[in-house]
């Protein structure tokens, strides 16, 4: 059996720390009105100079350290991002120039918060085919590029981060790698969570919109179906899970889907409080956080999930 198997994580965050009460100078909010809608305290806002391929770039020497890798041995990098330095070329090129591992393979994928998730499951699936021997995953952004600062319900939720993971292929691997992935899409409900422009309609980048009670109501339901279906794949029941790393969207949605599966709290990893919503780079700060700090260790069974604008949402299951 060939198996991706995960060999190191890594992050970056801007140098900036935003905290509720630095926001409450800036827009009509408070401290206490974020933390009982969001559970989110602070999050880091990207300066000038600090884009998302320098976040990227950043984890991804980090997560290639952990691994006891050389960055240049790397001969794939799926980069998920909503928030491309440029139009094009991918962002992906650009880290893989920083790196030195120019010739392989090197392309973003956009799903928004699902974005990691996705990006994991090409590069498992290109690693499985013998695409590439050693990947990089990384989820990358800088939101606070595309938010409205005027609409304080919405962009007091998001946040600045890269996340990133280096993947291995392996013959013969048994019990490490990843075991099981569901992905969906459904485009029906695009005007609950977009963004109002793009270089086909306005010629703008646009600014970030959303109907947070549907998004909510959404989310919950459909982050509980496709973890119950990556459980039945995968032949294990919750109680197999030693971990969730779930998308950091908001703490409500966090209690309300482990609610829902009959999940401890004490299992789900939680981020939000610190990073807000980074949309693709949020699965894994939060995994490199909870790996970092000595809560996920090797040999643990650990479900992501995330779901974001598209809609898309999904889980992917692994063995440490």
């Amino acid at each position: 059996m060939r198996r991706s198997v995960l060999l190191g994580t890594g992050s970056a965050l801007p140098e900036n720390c935003v905290t509720n009460a630095d926001l409450a100078t800036r827009i009509d909010t408070t401290d206490e009105w974020i933390v009982e809608r969001t559970g989110i305290r602070q999050r880091y806002i990207a300066a000038e100079g600090e884009t998302t391929s320098t976040l990227a770039t950043a984890a991804a020497r980090k997560a290639c350290e952990a691994a006891n890798v050389d960055p240049e041995s790397i001969d794939l990098i799926v980069l998920a991002t909503a928030t491309p330095d440029n139009t094009f070329p991918a962002t992906a090129t650009q880290v893989q120039k920083q790196l030195g591992c120019r010739g392989g393979i090197a392309f973003d994928v956009q799903a928004v918060c699902t974005g990691f998730l996705y990006a994991m499951g090409v590069a498992d699936s290109m690693l499985k085919n013998g695409m590439g021997s050693r990947a990089l995953v990384i989820g990358a952004e800088t939101f606070s590029r595309i938010l409205d600062w005027e609409d304080r319900t919405t962009c007091v939720l998001f946040g600045d981060g890269a996340g990133a993971v280096v993947l291995e292929s392996r013959d013969g691997e048994t019990e490490r790698g990843v075991i099981a992935s569901k992905l969906h899409a459904d485009g029906e409900h695009k005007e609950l969570l977009y963004v109002d422009g793009g270089p086909s309609t306005t010629g703008t980048v646009g600014k970030l919109r959303m109907k947070g009670r549907e998004v909510f109501r959404h989310a919950v339901v459909n982050l509980a179906e496709v973890l119950g279906e990556v459980l039945e794949q995968a032949d294990i029941s919750v109680t197999d899970i030693d971990w969730v790393v779930p998308h950091q969207a908001n703490a409500r949605i966090l209690d309300a889907t482990a609610r829902k599966l009959g999940l401890p709290a004490e299992k789900v990893v939680v981020t939000v409080d610190r990073h807000a919503n980074t949309s693709a780079a949020s699965v894994p700060l939060a995994l490199d956080t909870a790996i970092r700090d000595g809560r996920i260790k090797q040999g643990d069974l650990v479900m992501l999930e995330a779901m974001g604008g598209g809609f898309t949402w999904g889980a992917s299951l692994l063995r440490m």
